[in-house]
């Protein structure tokens, strides 16, 4: 598989960098920890409108990546709909590359 985001998400877990699951990415965001959110594409509404209501309250940025839960999952070899990055060098990496995809 060659995508630069969802590989740099791999590095990002591996560095222990990574925050994966809804209620784990949440408590990261609310604690501080987590600067970046990224959603999967395919996230359900109920679940996306949670993500982007604690993102605002907690001035956390968020990401909508143009990928699929299970390309998410597929890279990361785990269950993936939401990440949440706890590294600005990470965070700005990934932000770069989305805005570029966008493009």
């Amino acid at each position: 598989m060659n995508d630069r985001i969802l590989g740099l998400l791999g590095i990002c877990l591996r560095a222990g960098k990574l925050t994966l699951g809804n209620d784990m990415v949440l408590s990261g965001a609310e604690n501080g920890e987590v600067v970046l959110v990224v959603t999967a594409k395919d996230i359900s509404k109920n679940t996306l409108k949670k993500i982007l209501s604690c993102c605002e309250r907690c001035g956390v940025r968020h990401i909508p990546l143009d990928r699929t839960k299970d390309e998410m999952s597929l890279a990361l070899g785990r269950l993936c709909v939401v990440a949440g990055i706890r590294d600005e060098g990470f965070s700005k990496k990934i932000s770069e590359l989305a805005e570029n995809n966008r493009r």
